[in-house]
């Protein structure tokens, strides 16, 4: 069309743009076309899975319309589709839009078909992909096992590349919403009006009709939904213990300056093996700056760094001495910190001062470093006393008696 106007602007040419397209394919020749291979499937064997743009819809916090996301699920073999609406995307929102594919049906499939798109794979590899862990779990708690596509080759997932340009092409053309409510009921609404009921175009046969056929032959769905969690990577300390927002957390013996694996939720924090998988420990959350460490991977024996602290503090005063052998005793590894920081106030405050401090706590039961360390802070001044301080100052019984001589004692 670009050559046809300039011809038409430039030299005045006068023929039709058909004559422009027939001299054009004379010049490209007769290129040899790759036959592709008709891939048929099984019902309930295979759903193809992707993402494509969505409608334009009103952005609540801006007031401005903005671009959304359309996600696709197509059961190869009957062709019936699921087509959902969301503002953005992530790892969790990804298998979300699978579950509710899944409960739309009323099954799932055996296989899912994908593109390498990072939500759900890590590391493109045809013979050995790295799935994202969050995808992979969900999945097979679904019974679901995921089959990435080879880098450049979409035509393995046509199925669902079609529906996404049937979609686009279709219903959503020109398209605007206020609300992305509204685009999903209407995406709907013509999903099971239009999509459902036509004669596809390959099978010859109504859609609506083929997914009656395949819906028996899906997987049933498990009695719960998946359980999503946060994971990363985390190098296990030096104290053992790898950290989670937060939080500590005791790996195994022997793992110190390796990397593990680590799942959380607002329950439970795992760590894994990163090669195996395989579970190492599970802890209950814990609140911010505490410990969790299994009463096994605790070290049979206090070291000797640890047991010269504690003498330093027996030594310092018997109430100091009894409230850190309390603190190493009850609070493990994070006990250390404690003591260290009560023999600083020692230091700081007098070794007199803490040691009240530290009967205190032990008669109130408050056996805390931080209790030590606000009693010290907030305890009482001291009050002022009288001290003779200069030596050219007389003291006053001198003063008295000489002004009695003076006045002959009277008053």
């Amino acid at each position: 069309m670009a050559i046809y106007q300039d011809l038409v602007d430039d030299h005045g040419f006068t023929a039709k743009y058909a004559s422009v397209k027939r001299f054009v394919a004379a010049l490209r020749g007769d290129a040899a076309v790759e036959a592709r291979v008709v891939i048929t499937t099984a019902p309930g064997e295979e759903g193809q899975v992707d993402y494509g743009d969505g409608p334009m819809v009103r952005w609540p916090d801006s007031g401005k319309y903005r671009r959304t996301r359309l996600f696709v699920f197509t059961l190869a073999c009957s062709r019936k589709s699921v087509r959902l609406l969301t503002w953005r995307s992530s790892a969790q929102i990804w298998c979300e839009l699978h579950e509710g594919a899944f409960r739309r049906l009323g099954g799932s499939t055996k296989i899912v078909v994908l593109d390498n798109l990072k939500e759900g794979v890590l590391t493109p590899d045809i013979y050995d992909p790295a799935l994202n862990p969050l995808y992979r779990d969900m999945l097979a708690h679904y019974g679901v096992v995921a089959l990435p596509c080879r880098v450049g080759d979409p035509d393995r997932k046509g199925k669902v590349e079609a529906g996404i340009g049937h979609t686009q092409k279709t219903p959503l053309h020109g398209q605007r919403f206020e609300t992305i409510e509204a685009a999903q009921a209407y995406l709907d609404r013509w999903d099971a009006h239009w999509a459902d009921t036509r004669i596809h175009g390959t099978t010859k046969r109504q859609v609506a009709v083929m997914f009656a056929e395949e819906r028996p032959a899906l997987g049933p769905l498990p009695l719960e939904p998946f359980r999503y969690y946060r994971f990363g990577e985390r190098t296990v300390h030096l104290d053992g213990c790898v950290e989670v927002e937060a939080a500590y957390y005791g790996a195994p013996p022997g793992w110190i300056g390796q990397r593990v694996q680590v799942q959380s939720n607002d329950l439970h924090v795992r760590l894994l093996d990163p090669k195996t998988g395989h579970l190492l420990r599970e802890h209950l959350r814990a609140g911010r700056g505490r410990h969790r460490i299994e009463v096994g991977d605790q070290p049979a024996r206090t070291p000797p760094t640890t047991l010269a602290l504690l003498g330093r503090a027996a030594t310092a005063g018997p109430s100091i001495g009894a409230l850190c052998r309390h603190l190493h005793a009850h609070n493990g590894a994070h006990g250390i910190r404690q003591i260290l920081g009560v023999l600083t106030l020692a230091r700081k405050h007098g070794v007199a001062v803490v040691d009240d401090a530290a009967k205190t706590a032990l008669d109130v039961g408050a056996l805390t470093y931080r209790f030590v360390r606000k009693y010290v802070e907030r305890r009482p001044p001291v009050p002022l006393t009288l001290r003779q301080v200069d030596p050219l100052i007389r003291q006053l019984t001198l003063y008295r008696d000489l002004i009695d001589h003076k006045t002959g004692g009277s008053e």
